[in-house]
């Protein structure tokens, strides 16, 4: 019966031994070089470099002069396009980004394969280098790709040291191991400053008298915070200044027990301390201030 639909039939190009072409002595030397891992240009009667060499000057149609010129082995991108899903036959297997490079010493481009890793870490203005085949033939792929320049490292860093506790650091931190915390009591201010310190800021008078302080205290401003702290019980987490009842300066702490957003200026919270038999003259001996459940406070 009829058929609206054409009449289709494949068809195969098929070279079984292989297809061979003699390169010629411009583009032979070109690809000789290659297999040495050099690249080279060849030079036109007005003085460019062309890369790769041709037989003729585009702009002139005039014979290239045969001066052949080593450039690179870098360059930079002139133009490129990013290749998210690779197709059988190109160069590499992950995503990458064809682009037209322009040589060191050339005054054309040449287009190769950049393995860049991401879309945004190549672009026009970009400097590349080639990364050169262990076995090379005398062909283009025997330059594997280029990849752009390092311009930067990561290095892990780790400093490990001892910290000697003060005479008043260490008066506060015995406190924390016993599971108060101990402020100090100005004679001239009256001022109660925690962490306990030996002299008050105001007056400038020695504080001798340290007094202990419970456990409960209100939020006066607060930060949330998104990046992972090994203290934290939570991302995100919030650390904030409590001004501790009885005390007249703020100090720092996390906050848990409560989502994020829920944490309010003038909420009332209390000390959550880790086990007694676990607790030592460390600040990690409280886990965090949690919520009281009180009403909040007004804060002036």
């Amino acid at each position: 019966m009829p058929s609206d639909e054409p009449l289709t039939a494949e068809h195969v190009l098929e070279f079984p031994g292989g297809y061979t072409r003699t390169t010629g002595p411009v583009i032979g030397r070109f690809l000789t070089e290659l297999r040495a891992g050099r690249l080279v240009g060849v030079r036109t009667a007005e003085g460019r470099v062309l890369v790769p060499p041709l037989e003729y000057d585009p702009a002139t149609g005039e014979p290239v002069t045969g001066e052949y010129v080593e450039v690179g082995p870098a360059g930079t991108v002139t133009a490129c396009a990013w290749v998210p899903e690779p197709l059988d036959g190109h160069p590499l297997d992950r995503p990458f980004a064809w682009a037209l490079i322009k040589l060191d010493g050339a005054d054309t481009a040449l287009v190769h394969a950049v393995d860049a890793g991401n879309p945004k870490a190549v672009a026009a203005g970009t400097r590349v280098w080639p990364v050169w085949r262990g076995e090379r033939t005398g062909h283009i792929t025997d330059i594997s790709c280029f990849a752009p320049e390092v311009t930067k490292i990561v290095s892990p860093v780790r400093s490990a040291y001892t910290l000697r506790a003060g005479g008043a650091l260490g008066v506060f931190l015995e406190g924390i191991g016993r599971g108060v915390f101990v402020g100090g009591r100005c004679g001239g201010c009256g001022k109660v400053y925690v962490p306990y310190r030996l002299s008050c800021p105001e007056c400038g008078l020695r504080i001798a008298e340290r007094t202990e302080l419970p456990g409960t205290g209100t939020v006066t401003t607060f930060a949330i915070n998104n990046l992972p702290d090994p203290r934290a019980p939570e991302v995100p987490f919030v650390s904030a200044y409590i001004l501790l009842d009885g005390a007249d300066v703020p100090m720092i702490a996390l906050v848990g027990g409560v989502p994020a957003h829920e944490v309010r200026h003038g909420m009332r919270v209390r000390a959550v301390w880790v086990p007694e038999d676990e607790r030592t003259p460390s600040m990690a001996s409280v886990r965090w201030f949690a919520p009281t459940g009180e009403p909040d406070v007004e804060l002036s």
